[in-house]
């Protein structure tokens, strides 16, 4: 009887209790489940990872404690848990600990016009992960042609940065080309990082693998590295916040050093044009409220040549708010410093004075040439006053000579004579019809130092004045977001050829350059001499300086280097007694619609074709290895084109300015093989048919 009771009263009701509680079991997990699944990604992963649209890049972000990544290409292994962190005054460490960090990926495209600039307009898609904890996040983003990421703050409050970290742990110890920062004989233990910080940005290149570059050595940007694929590193966007040097520390490991805030400094330095540094502060920034930190770029290419058509600069910075530039107008300039001023044949005596500015005037207006620029010495060294123009020159009338002729003018400034009157300077002059201002002798990249850099080019926007700055830092973007930034220095130009020694090897930093510097953007190289000297003719003659190379190399230089306002460095004279190549130089273009690499390896050769409108230049360069090279113009559209060479002549490894002209119909089937002397280059043009 208890029998059957038990079986069909009591088991029944533990079956339905069991039922019951499996039910509500699995309700318990699926509810888990969907809780996971609505929950931010941080609570469970700690290593993200991104793939670049198609170029074969992967990055990897660990959020396991201090956030670090990693960076492959085609499962090929470049950078190795890289730090990356942000240490302010007001306690934050963003970046050391990210445990708690949320995080987001997206895909997105970044494009823009680029008027003046190597193509016309830049687009990109890329990848990115963005972590975010608190106030503070850390974007990164994959494109094809590399890796940038940037910190953002919405602290309203103001704080100081303390200082950034910033690792470029390479996996291998690649070779590397650094520009070091000159180094000075105060330099003391303990602050040798900060005695390097004035400098004008102009280095060679030291080549050697990363683990054995120097450890109390800073370098400035752009830095390369690597034996195979290169990875560039530069940065865009570079505004209220001081520019990044890099130190090689233990191992295959560069990291970033920031100069400190000024706290102390002087007007004077040479010839008193200078803002001298005497003290600085133990912070690297005054941040007032929300921010966007400047982009770290690592630009990779598999192929040398794929980096001198690298656009993360410009596809990363701050786009341009000027709605009219049709005023500003990139073009040549007949530059009289380099030549010292030194014509001969003409019936006065030659020097900074109005009868010369003449002369250059007529000349600039003959050749179809857009500018004319008085460097310096037209206003009264050392007193710093651009008003006090020396007795010799009579501005209202070489003004009013090159408003006749159809030329515009550009005047030199020192920094210390230009900066603290600047808006009255610049409403002054563009009055009287001045078209731009070269500002010279900055020296820093201190936050200081980089803001003026944005008010004097948003001060000579307002009043229509293009802008040159010289003993500067590189671009890092400015140039797109104020389009009237129409060259910076930042580079060993021809200039150091009025006074480098024979063993300063200028031709292999001449094929280096299209594969660093040129990554960030224009450069005021000033080329063009005349005078054209083989490695054993070279020698430095201050008053009448020759290139190192050919003269086929100094106008390919003019295709090759990217300069929107573009020196013609060498006396009128000597180009009126060479039309052939100063009519070439003066009809190529100095901003493009197109640009297309086509061979080259860093510090050897460079081979690439650009196009403005419908005609197309092709420019070559080797180093001092003698070259055979095959021009394949199967970039062209369809069709026949003229092409006018100029290749270096058959004796030009021993007489530099020997050259040959030639003409021959092209097609995009045709293959051209070009002979490159010791130190030498050529320069196509292409008119279609």
């Amino acid at each position: 009887m208890f029998s059957h009771i038990f079986f069909y009263n009591f088991v029944p009701r533990i079956s339905v209790y069991i039922t019951n509680l499996f039910v509500f079991t699995m309700y318990k997990l699926s509810f888990a489940l969907l809780f996971a699944l609505i929950l931010p990604i941080h609570l469970f992963a700690k290593t993200f990872k991104i793939t670049s649209p198609t170029s074969g890049l992967q990055l990897t972000v660990s959020t396991d404690g201090a956030l670090s990544y990693s960076l492959e290409h085609n499962g090929n292994a470049l950078l190795v848990d890289s730090r990356a962190a942000l240490i302010l005054s007001n306690g934050t460490k963003f970046g050391l600990n990210t445990s708690s960090a949320k995080v987001k990926i997206e895909k997105g495209v970044s494009e823009k016009p680029t008027p003046f600039y190597i193509k016309d307009k830049v687009s990109a898609p890329y990848n990115s992960i963005r972590l975010s904890q608190g106030k503070y996040s850390i974007e990164f983003r994959l494109y094809d042609q590399g890796l940038a990421y940037r910190f953002l703050s919405a602290e309203t409050k103001p704080y100081n940065v303390i200082n950034e970290l910033a690792e470029f742990n390479f996996a291998r110890n690649e070779m590397s080309w650094l520009p070091y920062s000159k180094i000075y004989e105060e330099m003391k233990k303990g602050r040798e990082f900060e005695t390097q910080f004035k400098t004008s940005f102009e280095n060679l290149y030291t080549v050697k693998p990363l683990a054995d570059h120097d450890t109390i050595r800073i370098s400035f940007l752009p830095a390369l590295i690597g034996s195979d694929t290169k990875v560039c590193i530069t940065e865009s966007n570079l505004r209220d916040y001081p520019g990044m040097f890099l130190n090689a520390g233990k191992g295959n490991t560069l990291t970033a050093v920031f100069a400190t805030y000024p706290k102390e400094k002087y007007r004077g330095g040479w010839h008193n044009v200078q803002e001298v540094v005497t003290s600085r502060e133990d912070y690297i920034a005054k941040i007032s409220g929300a921010h966007q930190f400047p982009w770290r770029i690592l630009a990779v290419a598999p192929a040398d040549y794929e980096l001198t058509n690298n656009d993360l600069v410009a596809l990363l910075a701050e786009p341009s708010s000027l709605t009219d530039i049709s005023w500003i107008k990139p073009g040549k300039v007949a530059w009289d410093w380099w030549n010292d001023w030194k014509l001969y044949n003409v019936d006065f005596k030659a020097g900074i004075n109005t009868p010369t500015y003449f002369y250059y005037i007529d000349f600039a207006a003959s050749h179809g040439i857009e500018y004319v620029i008085l460097d310096e010495g037209w206003a009264t060294y050392g007193k710093n006053n651009l008003f006090d123009i020396v007795p010799d020159i009579d501005l209202p009338a070489i003004l009013a000579h090159a408003k006749e002729k159809g030329v515009g003018i550009i005047l030199w400034a020192g920094f210390n004579a230009f900066e603290p009157d600047m808006e009255h300077i610049c409403e002054h002059y563009s009055k009287m019809g001045v078209r731009g201002f070269k500002v010279d002798f900055l020296e820093r990249d201190d936050q200081q130092m980089v803001n003026f850099t944005w008010k004097a080019a948003e001060i000579c926007a307002k009043y229509h004045l293009m802008l040159d700055l010289h003993g500067t830092f590189k671009p890092a973007g400015l140039q797109h977001t104020f389009p009237n930034v129409v060259n910076f220095e930042g580079v060993h130009g021809l200039e150091n050829m009025k006074w480098d020694p024979v063993s300063v090897d200028q031709v292999a930093y001449d094929v280096t350059l299209p594969y660093t510097r040129m990554v960030a953007g224009p450069m005021d190289y000033t080329q063009g001499a005349m005078r054209n000297a083989s490695k054993a003719n070279y020698r430095p003659v201050e008053t009448e300086p020759m290139s190192q190379g050919t003269r086929c190399r100094q106008l390919a230089e003019y295709v090759v280097f990217t300069s929107p306002l573009n020196m013609m460095a060498d006396n009128p004279k000597n180009y009126e007694a060479e039309a052939e190549c100063t009519s070439f130089i003066a009809a190529v273009p100095t901003v493009w619609d197109e640009t297309i690499p086509l061979a080259g390896k860093v510090a050897e050769s460079v081979l690439l074709a650009r196009r403005k409108g419908d005609v197309w230049y092709v420019g070559g360069m080797t180093n001092w290895d003698s070259r055979d090279m095959i021009v394949d113009f199967s970039f062209l559209p369809e069709g026949e084109y003229l092409a006018t060479i100029f290749a270096d002549g058959p004796n030009a490894d021993e007489v530099a300015r020997d050259y040959k002209k030639s003409q021959q119909t092209v097609s995009p089937t045709t293959k051209l093989p070009i002979r490159l002397a010791s130190g030498g280059g050529f320069a196509i043009r292409l008119d279609k048919k």
